[in-house]
């Protein structure tokens, strides 16, 4: 249950009518891609992203054709008409309708087969055991309140040798004073566990409410890479990325982490 007693958020529910938002708004991980991305794709030129900037390598993948590959709370028009374009089935799972019907939307255009599925990235119980070859989870988990299940389901429904590519946030990003950054200062203000249900104020937590912003939750190193260990897989790859200029923690470090791995 993820609805905090004290202040009544739902944050599946919350983070689900946000996303609606903002596709609405023009969010940058809700623009659907252009033609000539999709034509590009089916000529093999293609990259797609888990973090905010890095492609993902290429080898990461494998070949693409005939495989089966679940984009884990990735809908948005983006990735997943990628891959589909460039061979692959796909089936998008997303907790925004809107954020599907920017999938939908391209496949139309696009003349391609995408499967859209509604529901919380915690539990694919829609899906058999041993229903995909790859699950692909860019940045999106720091929407739930705990990820353990998403490590544990991601695992359940990937054959035998199937891979998980999956972005993530470090949590150090969401410690500093968001007043300070805005002036170019990283100043150290929250703990860990972090949660915007539990660590800001009611004022504080009008910054993202007012302007209809997803609620994020920072989940630790140990429940990101650990969890995907205790689930089982093999980690068989990893990279980290940057934000934008506008980002100030970037100028120090890299705080988005992508990794590959691998089902036993």
């Amino acid at each position: 249950m993820e609805t905090d007693a004290k202040r009544g958020i739902d944050l599946r529910q919350y983070n689900r009518e946000a996303w609606n938002r903002q596709v609405a708004t023009g969010n940058r991980w809700t623009r659907p891609v252009e033609p000539e991305t999709i034509a590009a794709a089916r000529r093999g030129e293609w990259s797609v992203v888990l973090t905010p900037n890095k492609p993902v390598p290429r080898d990461w993948f494998g070949p693409l054709a005939d495989k089966d590959v679940l984009g884990l709370a990735s809908a948005g028009g983006q990735q997943g008409p990628v891959l589909a374009a460039a061979g692959a089935r796909v089936t998008m799972f997303d907790n925004s309708p809107a954020q599907l019907g920017q999938d939908r939307q391209v496949a139309e255009r696009e003349g391609l087969s995408l499967r859209l599925v509604e529901g919380d990235m915690r539990d694919l119980s829609v899906f058999p055991d041993g229903s995909f070859d790859l699950v692909f989870h860019p940045c999106s988990n720091g929407f739930v309140s705990e990820i353990r299940p998403v490590w544990r389901e991601a695992f359940r429904v990937l054959r035998p040798g199937g891979t998980l590519l999956a972005g993530f946030t470090n949590p150090i990003a969401y410690l500093f004073d968001p007043d300070a950054e805005k002036r170019g200062e990283l100043r150290l203000k929250y703990r860990m566990p972090y949660s915007d249900l539990t660590s800001l104020s009611d004022e504080e937590r009008r910054r993202y409410t007012d302007v209809d912003e997803p609620l994020c939750v920072g989940h630790s190193l140990e429940e990101q890479i650990g969890g995907q260990l205790d689930a089982g897989f093999l980690l068989a790859g990893f990279y980290e990325d940057k934000g934008g200029a506008e980002d100030v923690l970037s100028g120090y470090l890299s705080a988005y982490c992508a990794t590959r791995a691998v089902k036993r």
